[in-house]
């Protein structure tokens, strides 16, 4: 038994990612709304067994609820191979899950809100440049554009920035933030707004390419009758130094795959 070290005792667990799990997975199966910050997403490559093998799946198979909110932190630049980026594609595919990716103070409380009046295990892809961030980002749809952008997490600021310098090069951009990742729902009015894009859209993200970002252009491309390329991370490992680090899309790159896709 571990040492009490104040009345009533007090015990020591391990603080390993793959333990922190578990314990939060049983907290919410015993009725308790437990909150698991996870300080760098890729830490979810080992935080994720557990979760996705029993939280997700505990409502489908045993008919009880397991509501459980992951805060997932993101961050990139100079900090290797395991912790950057944001990869809510790990859970992406899996059944029992909810995924969002708020940027502003407002989707931040509506995800809140959202969890606790659900069930289900939701999964947060917050990003850190997200906390500096005080104002809320509007959608901009034209009745005729020349591309659509839909951004996922810190590409939000990113796809903004270009589409300003753009427009002011005489491009007609849209612009479709991406709040909710799983389940993802195309909007009639997004059909539309893609539709009416001359050169089709591009899905932007701070995950690898071939995961949500695919999987949403893939849904997109069915719906429509417009092609929807995507821009995410390059698909290979990021090291230390920014010779080799691997980054989210900038505003340059963002400018420059579309004045491509414009053939300009």
């Amino acid at each position: 038994m571990p040492e009490l070290y104040e009345e009533g005792g007090m015990v020591e667990i391990s603080m390993a990612d793959v333990a922190a799990s578990g314990f939060l997975t049983g907290l919410a199966l015993a009725g308790e709304r437990p909150i698991y910050v996870v300080r760098y997403q890729g830490f979810q490559w080992f935080n994720s067994p557990i979760i996705a093998n029993y939280a997700m799946k505990s409502k489908e198979i045993w008919q009880r609820s397991c509501p459980l909110l992951i805060r997932s932190i993101a961050m990139e630049g100079g900090i290797g191979p395991v912790a950057g980026s944001s990869h809510h594609s790990i859970y992406q595919r899996m059944p029992g899950v909810k995924i969002l990716s708020p940027m502003t103070p407002h989707e931040y409380e509506k995800v809140y809100d959202e969890f606790m009046k659900d069930d289900e295990v939701y999964y947060i892809s917050e990003h850190r440049k997200s906390y500096d961030n005080t104002h809320e980002l509007e959608n901009v749809i034209h009745s005729k554009a020349d591309i659509t952008l839909f951004p996922i997490s810190i590409t939000r600021f990113a796809a903004e920035e270009a589409r300003i310098q753009l427009e002011t090069e005489g491009f007609k951009i849209n612009i479709i933030h991406q709040l909710w990742i799983k389940p993802f729902v195309f909007h009639s009015h997004w059909v539309a707004a893609l539709n009416n894009s001359t050169f089709g859209g591009i899905v932007l993200d701070d995950d690898y390419e071939e995961g949500a970002a695919s999987s949403i252009a893939h849904v997109m491309m069915m719906k429509a009758n417009k092609k929807v390329d995507t821009m995410g991370l390059r698909h290979r490992t990021a090291g230390f130094h920014p010779d080799v680090d691997n980054l989210p899309p900038s505003a340059g790159e963002i400018i420059k795959r579309v004045k491509e896709m414009c053939s300009v």
